[in-house]
């Protein structure tokens, strides 16, 4: 390796002594940061996205071991401060003092996984060099600990010259220690250079100096910052300003004209020092023996087993959604009752009371009754991240992702999908490839999201009344419009790859972390996290759309009984009017104003059929939601709700886009109307075709 030359790199400075200390969390993605995070904040901390891009920002404040008031920062999970996707990005530019809306930490906290030492040194060093106050945790000591490896903290520490913490952070192990070290005024750094050969320097000045003479570089940047802007592959996405975007890249290319994989050589040169730097710190066994880990991924990564443990577990996720959360449902139901019932008694009859009861009380509460079963799911969705296993998952689908033309990092986005399809478009940024992401974004609103889960919940229990053996029915059905949904993305992705984007698909590394006890304290974050969001929803754009559709079914007035005031209103007439359209599906007018407004948001749909039955039901009639839809008949007496109309529409769901959330943040990310539009005009298609198909095909054969 050719000698390396060093290069002073001056501290971007502020004025602290009027805002809090903010300490920043940095480390590689699955390293136990964010549990980290929130034990120190606990529920002090608000979630936010950075102000120009779709990154999430997450904001606490903790005390010292003093009391000392701190202001903490989880910035996004990185392995390099070469930025490759947004979120590395913005962890580079937030150290590097160059985000307008986030100061410059006072101090980093470096969360870095013992059982995985060189490849989070990599970051780690990184950060040291940028002269920054920082301290080193060291994380998952216990998987360290069963793998026989024996690290020389005392010495490590010496090295790096910062503290550094051993930390079992799902078992608080640590904390204190941390706290304590938080609490004490902290110098930076002794100054350490990048590893760069001395045939790259040169060359890489020359490119600073040019940079900080046109003002696309600060003059205190030393030459971390374009050593960092210049391997940027994408600069425009990540708060670069337009006029230094050609300089920029000019750099970059100059320096791969002269030479070539220079950033290659970094990295190489990089690790290289890493090895030097844990000589005689990290001593590991002769011999390792197989460990916890190695011996579940025998099982749990095997082409068949592999497959079959995560369809039980997808089995259990879904037994637990119908059996445990019976009992809350009916709670929220009877309050939702009761709550129904007292505004009644209090407010004098007419169109006001007729709205508090019928519009808002039945359309929120027909939304929320099944929160206990959102919490139910995304309990099990945290389990999976915070054990490891959803790594497993994303490696064992890449098996057949790849036979569509696609990879795992597709499917990390897909995975995110099932809870919300608006985070799974925006994590397709971490996808290099152009037409990888655009497929994956095309697709990415086929997994079938939280917010499908009530419309299938509501149409599975009108399908299948309770009994003993309907449990795994209902788990069955479930199941299966998961994975319809699933492979219906599959199969979109195969044909478009083949039609619309033909080309190479971009290879993928999958990094698999050690299996770890999960942290209860960080779960029970998560669902509350979620359950907030999903009744701010609830409390806001439910209710307001529950508002205008209760307006809408109730004007203008007309005489006659609820069932023909209804159809003379402003919805019942829209309902009339798609009729003939969907009457093939199997669907009336009511289900009509139903899909109409659940283009806002996919369960609207539930809240809206509330409020339909609200509104025809008598004051006095406190049948539920479903017991209404199996008592819904047809002109000629035949019932709507029949097992072949429930499982038509629910097709129809799982390949409808539904959703304007979606169809904004695909415009969004795709700078432009052609591909919202396209992806409408497909999924909507797919949707009537293949709900036609199911409901004539089961008429034809008689059921």
């Amino acid at each position: 390796m050719s000698a390396v030359v060093t290069e002073t790199n001056s501290q971007v400075s502020g004025d602290t002594s009027s805002r809090e200390t903010l300490v920043a969390l940095v480390g590689n993605p699955n390293c136990g940061k964010s549990t980290l995070f929130n034990i120190l904040t606990g529920l002090k901390q608000k979630v936010a996205n950075y102000p120009g891009v779709t990154v999430e920002k997450r904001e606490g404040t903790c005390f010292s071991q003093h009391g000392k008031k701190m202001r903490l920062i989880d910035l996004p999970g990185a392995y390099s401060l070469n930025a490759r996707s947004p979120d590395e990005a913005v962890v580079r530019d937030v150290l590097m003092g160059r985000r307008h809306d986030t100061p410059r930490p006072d101090v980093v906290v470096l969360v870095a996984d013992a059982s995985n030492l060189e490849r989070n040194l990599y970051l780690a060093t990184q950060v040291l060099e940028l002269g920054l106050p920082a301290i080193l945790v060291l994380n998952m000591m216990d998987i360290a600990d069963a793998k026989q490896w024996r690290i020389d903290l005392a010495l490590l520490s010496e090295r790096l010259g910062v503290p550094v913490i051993p930390m079992q952070a799902t078992a608080e192990k640590g904390i204190i220690e941390l706290k304590a070290a938080m609490s004490r005024k902290l110098a930076s750094p002794p100054l350490r250079h990048p590893p760069i050969p001395a045939e790259i320097y040169a060359t890489l000045d020359l490119v600073r100096q040019e940079l900080v003479g046109t003002g696309a570089l600060h003059n205190f940047g030393g030459l971390l910052e374009p050593l960092y802007l210049i391997s940027d592959h994408d600069p425009e996405h990540y708060g670069i300003d337009d006029a230094h975007l050609s300089r920029i890249t000019a750099g970059h290319d100059a320096l791969e004209k002269q030479f070539p994989g220079w950033e290659d050589v970094l990295v190489a040169a990089r690790y290289e020092s890493i090895e030097k730097l844990l000589h005689d710190v990290l001593r590991r066994p002769e011999r390792e023996e197989s460990t916890l880990t190695d011996k579940l991924d025998a099982v749990l990564l095997h082409p068949f087993w592999g497959w079959a443990c995560l369809l039980g577990f997808l089995g259990l996720v879904f037994y637990s959604i119908f059996s445990l959360a019976e009992g809350p449902m009916g709670w929220i139901d009877d309050a939702t009752g009761f709550v129904g019932d007292w505004v009644e008694t209090k407010m004098p009859e007419g169109d006001l009371r007729d709205l508090m009861v019928n519009g808002v009380i039945a359309g929120v509460g027909g939304v929320v009754i099944f929160l206990p079963q959102i919490l139910i799911l995304f309990f099990f969705i945290g389990l999976m991240e915070d054990t490891g296993y959803m790594s497993r998952v994303a490696f064992i689908v890449d098996r057949l992702m790849s036979k569509v033309g696609l990879n795992g990092r597709s499917f990390v986005p897909f995975l995110s999908s099932y809870a919300c399809a608006v985070p799974g478009i925006m994590a397709t940024r971490t996808i290099a490839s152009v037409k990888d992401r655009l497929i994956t974004i095309l697709i990415v609103p086929l997994a079938s999201c939280s917010a499908r889960v009530p419309v299938y919940l509501l149409l599975i229990a009108t399908l299948v009344p309770s009994t003993a053996v309907s449990t795994g029915v209902k788990v069955l059905i479930m199941l299966s419009m998961y994975a319809l949904g699933t492979f219906g993305a599959f199969g979109f992705a195969w044909l478009f790859n083949r039609t619309l984007m033909k080309g190479q698909s971009a290879l993928m590394v999958l990094e698999m972390p050690s299996y770890k006890r999960p942290a209860v304290k960080t779960i029970l974050l998560y669902m509350l996290e979620r359950a907030r969001l999903f009744l701010m929803r609830a409390g806001t754009v439910i209710m307001g759309l529950s508002i205008l559709l209760w307006a809408a079914m109730t004007y203008p007035k007309s005489e006659g009984d609820e069932s023909s005031r209804l159809a003379h209103s402003l919805a019942g007439k829209a309902g009339h009017v798609i009729e003939p359209i969907i009457k093939p599906l199997g669907f009336d007018w009511k289900i009509g104003i139903g899909l109409i407004a659940s283009f806002a948001a996919r369960e609207v749909f539930v809240s809206t059929m509330g409020i339909i039955y609200a509104v025809e039901s008598s004051d006095d009639d406190t049948t539920s939601l479903r017991e209404h839809m199996r008592a819904e008949q047809w002109p000629n007496g035949k019932p709507v709700y029949t097992p072949l109309v429930c499982v038509s529409l629910m097709v129809f769901f799982v390949f409808a886009m539904q959703c304007l959330s979606t169809v904004a943040v695909v415009k969004r990310e795709t700078n432009g109307w052609k591909w919202p539009l396209f992806q409408i005009a497909y999924m909507t298609g797919a949707a009537y075709l293949a709900s036609l198909l199911v409901y004539q095909g089961g008429t034809l054969l008689g059921f």
